[in-house]
């Protein structure tokens, strides 16, 4: 077991140096920020990523328990030294993730370059089935739910369900995104939202995304990902997905008053 002191001397230096960081021990996790979540102690793996983003694992699943990304980290001893305090945290919007350990297994720092080096290969409905596959490359925490979902004007690409309850409509487009794309994705947002009568969010995929399209899009709450990605004809070896990067912050928190 590592002492509490060393730990954070190690923390710091790691975070300082954005390494990866790979945190075993027994520690509690309070969560505040658009909902609000509590684990009581118990051990856990804890993540932290040279982009300031931090998750925490338990042994189950794939998906982290919590995550936070692009995040301000700090910790400090308290309590006599009995207690390390990592906190993370992001002022737009407003959240904190703050995790007390009692003890620490093991804590090794790993340095990596942050790179955006992904490549997947498929045709354009190859590259809707992968991303229904492992929509955590959009955004950690999103499961699907739906796949070409018909509507009364026009078909969505991809309906998922995001951590807290929030369905998502997620538009992919192979060309630089435009203001019709924002409408239509907008369009879709609202048919989901009143249809499944719960709070619904937007996402765009797509190359690039034009000015005016943008302005929009930041005026209707809803958000972009640039994804970079090559279509071959078909027969041929498949398509690229060169790459995924968030664009957009997260206006308004993309909510909306439910409709009934």
């Amino acid at each position: 077991m590592q002492g509490l002191s060393a730990a954070k001397q190690e923390i710091e230096k790691g975070v300082l140096a954005k390494s990866m960081l790979t945190i075993v021990g027994d520690c509690s996790v309070d969560y505040l920020g658009r909902a609000t979540s509590t684990l009581a102690m118990g051990k856990r793996l804890v993540l932290i990523k040279g982009d300031g983003s931090v998750s925490i694992h338990q042994n189950r699943l794939v998906r982290p328990t919590n995550y936070m990304v692009g995040t301000k980290i700090s910790c400090e001893l308290c309590n006599g030294g009995s207690n390390l305090v990592l906190r993370a945290s992001k002022q737009r919007p407003k959240e904190d993730l703050t995790i007390i350990f009692s003890g620490i297994d093991d804590l090794k720092a790993y340095e990596m370059e942050i790179v955006n080096d992904l490549r997947l290969s498929g045709s354009e409905r190859d590259l809707n089935e992968m991303l229904m596959q492992d929509l955590s490359m959009i955004e950690p925490g999103l499961k699907p739910v739906n796949q070409q979902q018909h509507f009364q004007k026009g078909v969505c690409d991809i309906i998922a369900e995001d951590r807290e309850g929030n369905f998502v409509v997620i538009e992919l487009k192979r060309r630089q995104a435009d203001y019709a794309g924002v409408t239509q994705l907008h369009r879709y947002m609202h048919e989901v939202q009143k249809m499944k009568g719960r709070k619904t969010r937007g996402i765009l995929l797509a190359p690039d995304i034009r000015k005016n399209a943008k302005n929009l899009l930041e005026q209707l709450g809803l958000e972009f990902a640039k994804l970079d990605f090559e279509l071959t004809p078909s027969g041929e070896e498949k398509a690229k997905i060169k790459g995924l990067e968030r664009k957009q912050s997260k206006i308004t928190e993309h909510m909306h008053p439910q409709q009934g």
